[in-house]
């Protein structure tokens, strides 16, 4: 099992039967693949599409049926093709459970930067200042470094999505939840001790009366 499918069953886990889901470009739209048995959510793609699923097979690609990252996917029973407006409605009226992104920097605020520039058009902001803003829950789902950097700081050195603080922080290490006091480890994956994700975070971790191991259900 490689860190992003770790990354993505854990996530998966928080998700709730019935909910309205955002799964952001990249690692969040593996979840879809891990939901636990019985529970069925219908995911939202800022592109337009409500009750988006993986694909059943391969050569079932439809080139106009894509996620916000121009990947093909497919349409559960039910689902609906919906305009801009109305998605974006969706999102800046709160009737979002639930939006998993991916991270650059999560910091002791509970502060996300998911977007760069100057520059560049690729990574940008894309929806996700709406999404941070607006989704009643927001869970990130990242790798805990890259390039040998933590990616969990004190502050955050790119610029902020949204000056909200998100509510959960899954990495391939650990389950980090951002609170008014500051970052609390909740969890540590199987096999890794509170001392390597001590190690490896840049950030200052409050670690709870209880850490447990996570597992997948």
């Amino acid at each position: 099992m490689d860190e992003k499918e770790i990354i993505a069953r854990r996530v998966a886990q928080e998700l709730r039967d019935g909910q309205l889901v955002n799964l952001g470009i990249g690692l969040p739209t593996q979840v879809a693949h891990y939901l636990p048995q019985g529970v069925n959510v219908y995911f939202q793609s800022e592109n337009g599409l409500v009750g988006m699923q993986p694909l059943p097979e391969v050569g079932f690609a439809w080139a106009d049926l894509t996620d916000a990252g121009g990947r093909p996917v497919g349409a559960g029973p039910g689902a609906c093709a919906i305009d801009s407006a109305m998605s974006f409605g969706l999102i800046r009226g709160g009737h979002l459970d639930v939006t998993v992104l991916g991270g650059l920097q999560v910091d002791e605020a509970g502060q996300l930067a998911n977007w760069m520039v100057p520059g560049r058009m690729i990574p940008g902001m894309g929806g996700a200042m709406d999404l941070v803003t607006g989704a009643k829950r927001v869970i990130v789902a990242m790798t805990h470094s890259a390039k040998g950097e933590s990616k969990i700081v004190g502050s955050c050195s790119l610029p902020l999505t949204s000056v909200r603080r998100v509510d959960l922080v899954v990495t391939e290490l650990a389950v980090i939840e951002p609170t008014a006091e500051g970052l609390v480890l909740r969890e540590t994956s199987p096999g890794v001790t509170v001392e390597q994700v001590l190690k490896a975070t840049a950030a200052r971790l409050i670690v709870s009366d209880v850490v447990v191991a996570r597992s997948f259900g």
